[in-house]
């Protein structure tokens, strides 16, 4: 790793330290029986310890890449302190939250994070009813969400900033979830096209990752949008590719302990991932075979898989994905290079070197 990419990655952690520590005490203010704005019910258990599983999950971390580019978007503008991004990097952490906690009952993931699926909580919780577990775990998610667009319109923002990040974060919530419907279609093709995939990484997660982060940090920041939003877009979509094939590649070819999850919970699941593709578009009869047996098999045991890995690496299938990922990425590096006469020098630089730094990462 180079020197630009080290400090690329030196300046999302402090981004990252700061931001974690901001977002348990917002979890605090919002349980605090002397100070909480937020109206839940006193009696019962259910409503206290829905917002405890939000807090567990939220609070258990992850990249915090959208917070990392949200600050980033701000300082393109200003080096000083800018008021409403923590508001807005709280927003859409939440609303990541929201997603995981579907995600994982899409996908009847047990583990998130190094720890229980928010869905395997309740589980647990509820033994012998699993449709209560599956009921409040939909709720959960559903309070993440709405949590996410109240943060943003609850704070210190001017009424007008306020209503323009609100209307950001309403529109990549619902792109949101029309990428996750796409995203369930997308197995219905036995062997989707690399275009449809792209599409599904557009809505899925590049429009919350990337696009609305980079949105509301500028939005924060004062800046006005419309000269700018199809540049912003080529970065975004440029980098959410290269993300989404590195994080195909951590499924397939990643360690579990860095990860936080089981390798493999792709094909477990039936996910037609670009990893997948790949594996098919390089395999022979018989190779194939081994992975339609195992795809969409949350039983399939490690032996498998590790044959399956065995033949990819064969093939050459770990290196090309890690070729694209890394073109995807110079496609973003390239699009932000354009920026250095516009916006300012440091902020631009790391726009420049962060898509490098997000296809090395370990998780």
């Amino acid at each position: 790793m180079n020197d630009a990419i080290t400090a690329a990655w030196r300046r999302a952690a402090g981004h990252q330290r700061r931001f974690d520590a901001r977002f348990a005490s917002y979890f605090d203010s919002l349980t605090d029986p002397e100070d909480s704005s937020l109206e839940i019910p006193r009696r019962g258990t259910f409503p206290a310890r829905a917002l405890q599983l939000v807090r567990e999950l939220s609070l258990r971390g992850g990249k915090r890449l959208r917070v990392v580019l949200l600050h980033e978007a701000a300082a393109l503008v200003t080096g000083e302190s800018v008021p409403g991004l923590d508001e807005a990097a709280i927003s859409i952490e939440l609303l990541q939250t929201h997603g995981l906690i579907h995600d994982d009952i899409i996908d009847d993931a047990p583990t998130r994070r190094g720890g229980p699926s928010t869905y395997y909580a309740y589980r647990q919780d509820f033994p012998d009813r699993p449709d209560t577990a599956l009921a409040l775990a939909v709720l959960a998610g559903d309070l993440a969400a709405f949590l996410a667009g109240r943060v943003l319109l609850t704070g210190a923002l001017p009424p007008d900033r306020a209503l323009a990040m609100a209307a950001v974060h309403a529109d990549t919530a619902a792109a949101t979830v029309a990428g996750q419907l796409l995203d369930l279609e997308r197995d219905f093709h036995p062997e989707p096209d690399t275009e449809l995939l792209h599409e599904v990484t557009e809505y899925k997660s590049t429009r919350y990752s990337v696009l609305a982060p980079l949105r509301l940090g500028l939005l924060a920041a004062g800046a006005d949008l419309a000269p700018y939003d199809g540049e912003l877009r080529r970065y975004a979509t440029a980098l959410g590719i290269a993300n989404q094939i590195h994080d195909d590649w951590l499924d397939l070819f990643g360690d579990p302990e860095s990860l936080g999850k089981p390798v493999g919970s792709d094909i477990r699941s039936g996910r037609r991932s670009y990893a997948v593709r790949a594996f098919l578009a390089a395999c022979d009869g018989n190779e194939r075979k081994l992975l339609d047996a195992a795809l969409g098999t949350p039983g399939c045991d490690d032996d498998t898989l590790d044959r399956i890995r065995g033949i990819a690496r064969a093939h050459g299938v770990d290196r090309q994905l890690k070729a694209e990922a890394e073109r995807h990425a110079r496609r973003a590096a390239a699009q932000a290079a354009t920026w250095r006469e516009r916006w300012r020098p440091d902020a631009v630089a790391f726009f420049e070197h962060m898509p490098a730094w997000s296809v090395t990462r370990d998780r």
